[in-house]
């Protein structure tokens, strides 16, 4: 039986600036940080207040595996998207969406990008 998703790793380049923007930027905290025997460093992050671990950066190392799968996205849910959209502009984060759109009957999206690339999404429910 399948409980919940446990987390989503995103391969990154440079683990510092990784952990700098989900710290800094998404406002994650970094739970935990080690280096695997065959190099590959590894972040934890969680929300704060959360002991559950939502995302892993993995660095690139010598393990042979390929850094080429994909994530689609990884959506953050917000509560003054509008806000949040010009908090991420003051930053100088790479925008996909300069300002949210609404689809799905009101719900609010607005995609960005992480220090690798990776697609962000920042997503607010519908009013109800």
């Amino acid at each position: 039986m399948i409980h919940k998703l446990e987390h989503i790793g995103v391969m990154v380049n440079d683990m510092d600036a990784s952990v700098k923007f989900y710290t800094e930027v998404i406002g994650l905290q970094l739970v935990n940080r080690a280096k695997l025997d065959d190099g590959v460093e590894l972040g934890f992050l969680s929300f704060p207040g959360s002991s559950d671990i939502e995302l892993e950066l993995i660095g690139r190392g010598s393990d042979g595996l390929s850094d080429s799968g994909k994530v689609h996205h990884i959506a953050f849910t917000v509560s003054d998207i509008e806000a949040e959209v010009e908090r991420l502009k003051g930053l100088g984060v790479r925008m996909m969406d300069q300002a949210p759109r609404v689809i799905l009957n009101g719900v609010k999206i607005a995609f960005f990008y992480g220090p690798d690339g990776e697609r962000l999404e920042f997503f607010q429910p519908a009013a109800k």
